[in-house]
Formats: structure tokens, sequence, C-alpha cells
């Protein structure tokens, strides 16, 4: 009985491989075990990045609705809190949205949050 030999299987594994790293540099798309290297290690940052998106996006809102606050005389911790006791529920992308794409919504949107000093302040 012949030898069984696992060239087709092993091609294609390495095929699989070096297209996956068809942008990387060097040997990195070239060779196979540097190019296996390289997918590992850009499978694991893409990973992780797709988690640490979400807190980058989250910092971005923060400073776009910031800028659009203090241009009307708040600073963002204290929109938030106006917000927050005149019971506005609005998350942080659409408030970030409205500075952005509607100014003229958003100031009306702080002229509706009471002037109110908190209770602990009184």
């Amino acid at each position: 009985m012949p030898r069984a030999r696992s060239g087709k299987v092993t091609h294609r594994r390495h095929k699989k491989v070096l297209e996956l790293t068809k942008g990387h540099r060097a040997a990195r798309h070239k060779l196979y075990r540097t190019a296996h290297e390289s997918m590992l290690h850009a499978m694991d940052y893409s990973y992780r990045h797709r988690r640490q998106r979400k807190g980058d996006f989250r910092a971005l809102w923060i400073v776009r609705i910031n800028a659009a606050a203090r241009a009307r005389g708040l600073t963002y911790s204290q929109f938030m809190a106006k917000l927050r006791r005149s019971d506005i529920e609005i998350n942080r992308k659409m408030l970030a949205e409205m500075a952005l794409r509607d100014p003229d919504g958003f100031a009306a949107l702080v002229a509706s949050v009471p002037e109110t000093t908190p209770s602990h302040l009184q």
C-alpha cells in the first residue's frame, strides 16, 4: 500500500495563510513560517482592537459633546448632570451627532436643561 502524503492539504493550508497575509511586508507575506506568525499576531490585534474601538468612539463622542457644551457655557460633566436630573435619556453617540450635524438642535437641548444647582451645594 502506498504511503499517504498530505501534500494537497498542506498546500491548501499554506495558501490560505499566504492569502490572509497578502498586504504584509517582506517575508511576512511570502514565506509560510513568517507569514503564519504574522497572521497570528494580526488576528490577535484585530480581536483586541475590535473591543478597543468601542472605547475609542466613546472618547470621541465625549470630546465632541464637551466642545459643543463649552461653546454654550457648560462643561461636559455639568451638561450631562443636568440632562440626568431633567430625565432626558439620550446617549452620547446621538448627542455627539447633534453637536456635529445639528448645532441649533444641540443649542436648544442645552437651553432646555434647567439651571438648577445640585441639592448638596445649596
